[in-house]
């Protein structure tokens, strides 16, 4: 006889992340892959398209995507590659973040991080946040709940992937200060 236990489990399972690329061939072809068991486009010369598809990729896993509270930090399972100048003790509540360098343009990461390592992560957008654990005992007002909704509500894909400086209302953007390109000196 088995019996299912009342309360999920309180136990850390291993952060997901999912990688949408663009590779350049020899001929002058792109293709997208991703991390994921995804079908994907076939290769074309199309470089814009397939940017366009990738980045609506990309938003499909964070769309798709249910923050889990248990989570570890994948950050943290990669030893804090994303940031290595920062280092810091993962904690905090788990948020999925969207990593994508517009410079380079070419990758999008998707994963759950901890509230720690999300701002020292470069080019990184929070998405989501793992929602509270529900209490049993006390019960909460009407407006506190519908205020909690808003809070955890998703931007659209149209906003995800912006280069400019613009955010929607209630995301939180982890922006680092950008070094002034100099040109160099032509002798």
């Amino acid at each position: 006889m088995t019996t299912t236990p009342l309360e999920p489990s309180t136990a850390r399972v291993p952060g997901r992340a999912w990688t949408v690329r663009l590779t350049g061939h020899s001929d002058r072809a792109v293709s997208v892959t991703c991390t994921s068991p995804c079908t994907m486009p076939a290769r074309s010369r199309d470089l814009a398209s397939l940017r366009a598809f990738a980045a609506q990729h990309a938003a499909a896993h964070a769309k798709a995507a249910t923050v889990r509270p248990n989570a570890a930090c994948h950050c943290r399972a990669e030893r804090c590659e994303a940031h290595p100048g920062d280092k810091t003790l993962c904690a905090g509540e788990v948020v999925l973040i969207l990593r994508h360098d517009p410079i380079v343009g070419q990758v999008w990461i998707v994963e759950e991080v901890c509230a720690t390592c999300a701002p020292h992560i470069p080019h990184a957008r929070i998405l989501a946040r793992a929602a509270a654990p529900a209490r049993r005992a006390t019960a909460k007002p009407a407006t506190q709940g519908q205020d909690r909704a808003q809070v955890l509500a998703r931007p659209g894909a149209s906003s995800l992937f912006s280069s400019a400086g613009t955010a929607e209302v209630g995301t939180d953007t982890v922006r680092r200060p950008r070094k002034p390109y100099r040109r160099p000196r032509q002798s």
